[in-house]
Order: C-alpha cells, then structure tokens, then sequence
C-alpha cells in the first residue's frame, strides 16, 4: 500500500490546560482485595495507576512485567489498580479472570470490568493503556502500549516531589490482599512433548518449571527449571535424535518471559542458552547471532526446515533458529509476519499474524500449522517453489469470533493456542477460550468439534496404547493437569453463535479525517532527529476499502485519512512506534550516545461514520 502523506512530525500535540477529575471505578467487583471495593476517594493522598488489561493480550502481560519494579520501588506512594476489561467472551467470566490474575501473578487490585463501564468512563481505546491520576484525584496522563516504564517513573517522581510539597501526599500501604495460595502438581500447564520411551515433558509454567512425566502422567522423572532459571516457560520441543546428539541437549524450551530459547539435557538437566539477550525485543525485527538477538515473548516451538521455529508471540511473528554444534554460532531470522497485527495471506515476509501461539509441523514436512490466537485462526505456513505462503483456513479477524463448526470460512475460533496433526491428516486446534478441541479437515475445509468441557486446553499430542486405540493427551491448563481425551469416530456439530469483541464504536465523520497520535517525551528526553524522523506510523481498515486514501507506512504522528461513505463502518488499525532519547538538562541537545528509549502500540479501533462527527481522531501514546 502507499503511504499517504504526512504533516511534519512534532514531540506532542498541545491541548487546553484543562484538570479532568479521575471517574469512580465501577464493575462487577473486586479481586485482591479480601472482598473490599476500592474507591478513588478511599486512595486520596496516593498516585494512582490504573491499568487497562484483557489477559488475552500479551502486551498487557509485557506491561505487568514493566510495572513490577515501580509497584515495589514506590510502594509507598503508588498504588496500582488493574482494570480489567475483556476482549473475548470468555475472558468475562469470573473463574477465569480469578485464574488469569494467579496465572500472571498480579499483585496488586483488580476491578472486573466485564461491561466495559469503567473502560468507557476513561475513553480507553486500546490494551494495555495507563491512566495516572494525582494524590488530588485528577487524571494527568494516558499511556497505550508498551515501553512506559521509565517515563512512569519520571513522572511518578515528579508528582512526589510536587505533592510533598503541596502536603498532598499521602503514604500508606496498598489495598492489596493476596488471595489463599493454592497447590497442585502443576500449576497452569502450557506445552507438552513426547519422548521415544512414552514418557512425556510438560511446561509447568506457573512453577517455572518443565517436568518430565512417566506415561502414567503422575510420576516424575525430573524436574528442572525453576525461578531465577525460568520464568513462565510455554512451548517445549524434544530435538530429532541426531540433532541431539550434536548438540548436546534433548528438549528445547520456549522462556517466554525471559525472553529466551533454551536448551535441556534430561540427563543431567543442565541447561544452555539457545537464543536471546533475555531483554525484550522493541524493534520487531532481527537477524543475525541469536545470543545477542532480543527476543520477545517466546511461546511456542516445531522442528521445521531443520530448524527451530519460534512462534514469536510479542511481535506477531514467526521465526527461524539454526542450532550448531557451539551455541555461540546459533542463528535467527524472521520466517513469517511484519509485526503488524491482523490476518494478512500471501508471502511469508508481507503477511501479518497476532499472537501465533500455537506450531505443529505436518507428516510430509512441507506445511507449519499456526494457531494465531488473537485472530481466533488456524493458518499455515507452506513451503512453495516461490518461497513461503501463509494462508488462513479459518478464522474472521481479530474481533470476530465464536464457536461454530461447518464449512471453514464461516466456522469460528475462541483464542486457540495449540495445533496438532492426526494421524489422517486431519489438524486438532486445542480452542483455548471455547473450551473444547476441534478438528479441521483440509479436504473437506469443514470444521467440527472433537471435545469439549475442558478448562483452557492449550495443546495437544496424539498418543496410541497397547490395544492401538488413538486418542489425545491435552494440557487441561486451567484444571492443572494433563488428560487423556479419546478420539471419536466421529465428531460433533457445534452451530454456536458469532461474537464479535463489544467496544463502543467511535463516530467520525466520512471523508477527510485527520489522525493525530500525540506523544509527549518523559522530563529529560526528547526526539532525536538527529539521523531522520524518529516517529513512524502505519494505517489500514477492515474492510480495506473503509480506507479511500491514508493507508501505509510513514513517517511522522499525523496522517490525513479518507474514510469512504458507502462502507458505513468498520475498523480502523493503527501503529506507532516513537523513540525520544536522554538529553542533556541544559541545552536539551542529545548527546552523540545518549540512551533511547521505544514506544509502541497497536490499536484496532472500531468505528462508524456519522453526519456531523468529528472529523479527527486523536490518539495518545504518551499524552500529558
């Protein structure tokens, strides 16, 4: 697409002085609080954060591993209230937001905002987002997206210092009351792979851990890991025999918040770094040595094209390892997706994924299976004699979603997170947020239903006893455990509901609309232009033809957009990326190596074009 032209790129956008006083927090309820409601009046005194999640997203849970260090730096003088307000269906339901926030270890107050009442009471537009109210109880900042960490502290300081010396300040501990730990074997369960013996090795994620299982799926071999070595490990990938041997471990694990792929050796659970800095990836991009590669968010791993592919959840990608024999000498490459998030078929490296979170590799070799979980889809990678093709067999987009079997292009997806290959040919999607697996026939291009009443099933392998019988073992996530789920002869038809994700739609005008994205440097940053246009920004519209013109990359945070009358409504995709760098405190020059700092966000933004709305849309990525 063609990028439409932009206006010349400013730090910030100015607005009126005007104080907006922070809206009471209202929902459903309260979790990690002992039961108590938390009023904005009770907190007076305290700067407050709020942060806008959907647990679906793993930018919000990249967000809650930023906020960590400031939740414990300024404890107290800072309180963190987590609002959360749902994407999905199943995301609304309040056993598995109380599971979510154990799974993620949230520490801090959450209010189930299933309605989105408080959502719409800030004018939040995209997950994750931050609101910063001051001890006086007035809004005085939105951040979206990822990469505020630093800026959150500057302003945090900022606002103690001026407080303190307003005698507005008020210390005191949290309304944080941490709920009665629970125990099982394993906790929250991601992956799990099979050994040549029948014993098998699982992801006990929230353990940190990988566990290795006799068949019996209760006595345990081993257990390696744990914190300080993981940290929340997902996909895990026992190596092809040779492989093995020459490199010198068997199962390789996906770190995911560590940022890292490493590698296992079950005889001694010695471990090596196989990929990653252990710092998170801000460029969406890399190649090169994967031991100073950054990564972002790992979840899941197939042996294909010998190599290891990655399911690169954190920038919506698809990547490829090659393992030598010396760690050291290890590569890494983009396979598959832009970074953009979204359903986009074709060339490998034009197409867009959201959240791959889900491999499986096909009997003849040729086709990697992807559950893309935010797009509630099963695609393919394929390996054509004109490079790789990725095609989408079912799924809508990223909204749209629900849980329907019949032909593929209307069938529906919850949130799957697991793919396997039968032993037909046929693919089992382990269908997260439904529930349930379900089965997809490539000959048919018919989608059915093999089980459901599960809780959260997040992958599956095929394994066959001693009578011959085939049946599943899944990772029951949120039940803790693995099962063993027998395949039907034959499958059931599910003719459930289409769901689409309820946010309120904006009103904008048809036709020229001018998009404004305002981004406001931390105290003591400020762009560097040093070697061009520090910003960028990319358009598109579902339907695609919403967008008349403005679509594309570009530099600079504005963009004129033509919205077309005839289409009535639909969404409209934004990313930004901004880098400010740390300046000098006097002249405000940016010294030649000074340290950068990146922010990004994507939204999806549903809206619909109205006689008399605005015909400007503006955004923040770092208003204050």
């Amino acid at each position: 697409m063609t990028a439409a032209p932009t206006s010349a790129p400013t730090s910030a956008s100015p607005r009126a002085a005007t104080r907006l006083r922070a809206p009471e927090l209202a929902g459903r309820g309260w979790l990690n609080t002992g039961g108590a409601d938390v009023r904005l009046a009770d907190l007076r005194g305290r700067i407050v954060v709020l942060d806008f999640w959907t647990f679906c997203c793993v930018n919000c849970l990249h967000v809650l591993d930023e906020l960590r260090p400031l939740e414990e730096e300024y404890a107290d003088s800072l309180v963190l209230v987590g609002v959360h307000s749902p994407k999905f269906e199943h995301e609304a339901d309040p056993d598995a937001l109380a599971a979510a926030v154990e799974r993620y270890a949230v520490h801090h107050p959450v209010l189930d905002d299933p309605d989105l009442v408080t959502w719409q009471a800030y004018t939040a537009r995209a997950w994750p987002t931050l609101v910063v109210i001051d001890p006086e109880g007035y809004i005085v900042a939105s951040l979206s997206g990822e990469g505020h960490a630093h800026g959150l502290s500057v302003l945090v300081e900022e606002l103690i210092a001026e407080h303190s010396a307003k005698g507005t300040l008020r210390q005191g501990n949290s309304p944080y009351s941490p709920p009665e730990p629970a125990e099982t074997a394993l906790r929250f369960p991601g992956k799990v792979a099979a050994l040549a013996d029948g014993s098998v090795v699982v992801s006990d994620t929230t353990h940190h851990e990988v566990v290795w299982l006799e068949p019996d799926l209760v006595t345990e071999r081993g257990r390696f890991g744990g914190e300080g070595v993981l940290a929340e490990p997902q996909g895990v990938l026992v190596l092809p025999e040779e492989t093995a041997q020459r490199v010198g471990y068997d199962v390789v694990v996906a770190d995911s918040v560590n940022h890292q792929v490493k590698g296992l050796r079950l005889a001694d659970g010695s471990w090596t770094t196989l990929a990653g800095t252990g710092q998170q990836l801000r460029e969406r991009s890399g190649s090169g040595p994967a031991l100073r590669q950054d990564l972002s968010t790992p979840w899941d791993l197939a042996w294909f094209i010998d190599r290891v592919v990655i399911a690169m959840a954190g920038v919506h990608q698809l990547w490829a390892l090659h393992l030598a024999t010396d760690p050291a000498d290890n590569t890494v490459a983009v396979l598959g997706g832009t970074s953009a998030e979204g359903i986009r078929d074709g060339a490998a490296d034009e197409a867009w994924f959201a959240q791959p979170s889900g491999l499986a590799v096909s009997a003849d070799g040729t086709r990697l299976w992807v559950a893309d979980s935010e797009t509630s889809a099963l695609r393919s990678l394929d390996v054509t004699d004109d490079g790789f093709v990725v095609t989408t067999h079912v799924g809508q987009g990223l909204f749209d979603f629900g849980h329907r079997d019949g032909a593929a292009d209307q069938a529906l997806l919850q949130h799957p997170l697991g793919v396997t290959v039968l032993p037909d040919g046929s693919v089992a999607v382990s269908d997260t947020y439904n529930g349930a697996v379900r089965r997809f026939d490539p000959v048919a291009r018919e989608v059915s239903t093999l089980a459901t009443g599960l809780r959260e099933p997040s992958d599956a392998m095929v394994e066959t006893d001693a009578s011959g019988a085939t049946h599943l073992l899944v990772v029951e996530s949120a039940a803790h455990q693995l099962v063993r789920v027998p395949l039907p002869d034959k499958a059931t038809r599910v003719d459930g509901l289409a769901r689409q994700t309820q946010r309120p739609r904006t009103a904008i005008a048809a036709g020229d609309v001018r998009l404004e994205v305002t981004f406001t440097p931390p105290t003591g940053q400020k762009l560097d232009h040093r070697w061009g246009d520090p910003t960028w920004l990319m358009v598109s519209a579902t339907p695609e033809h919403l967008l008349r013109s403005g679509s594309g990359s570009a530099e600079g945070l504005t963009r004129v957009l033509d919205l077309d009358p005839s289409v009535g409504d639909g969404v409209l995709h934004v990313s930004v990326r901004a880098a400010s760098c740390d300046g000098d405190p006097v002249t405000g020059e940016v010294p030649e190596h000074a340290a950068c700092h990146l922010y990004q966000q994507d939204w999806g933004i549903p809206v619909v074009l109205t006689q008399g709305a605005p015909a400007e849309l503006t955004l923040d990525l770092r208003g204050v």
